[in-house]
């Protein structure tokens, strides 16, 4: 295999382990008081909490995916792609924090603010993305969408347990 394609594996996998990286912490962080999330009065819609691992962890790889394409591709707007990374990486670490303020402290409001917060910071990855690689930018599309609805579950969660 040539030298220049195990670079590029190399970028992935560790733009992968990243945001994975990130999200086992944060998960291993509020596993003790994960169960909060049953114990709430819920709005509709609310999904089965088994199924946010499975959505996070879909999540977590394509934007691995995404910021490792970036990154190959940054030559093509330098600027963009630094910037877009930027953001990328403080959206991670909002993304981290969020799961401690809402889990943790139950901090249902702040917490609310905050993920609003990591959706500006999403888009504007989105943002810079796109002007380095179109499709790095798509990748990011399910996770604002995901980010957005759970806000409002957030929102929700706030406004049915005061």
């Amino acid at each position: 295999m040539p030298k220049e394609t195990l670079q590029r594996i190399k970028i992935y996998i560790i733009a992968i382990t990243i945001p994975l990286a990130v999200g086992i912490t944060s998960a291993l962080i509020t596993r003790e008081n994960m169960t909060v999330y049953s114990t709430l009065n819920l709005p509709p819609l609310s999904p089965p909490s088994f199924l946010f691992p499975y959505v996070w962890t879909l999540l977590y790889i394509l934007m691995g995916i995404s910021s490792g394409t970036v990154y190959l591709k940054r030559s093509n707007n330098p600027t963009f792609a630094s910037d877009g990374l930027s953001y990328y990486a403080l959206s991670l670490a909002f993304n981290f924090a969020w799961s401690i303020i809402f889990f943790n402290f139950r901090a249902f409001a702040f917490s609310f603010i905050w993920l609003l917060a990591l959706l500006y910071l999403i888009i504007k990855t989105v943002i810079c993305y796109k002007k380095v690689d179109k499709r790095s930018a798509k990748l990011q599309i399910p996770y604002i969408l995901w980010v957005s609805f759970a806000g409002y579950l957030n929102l929700g969660i706030y406004l049915l347990n005061k």
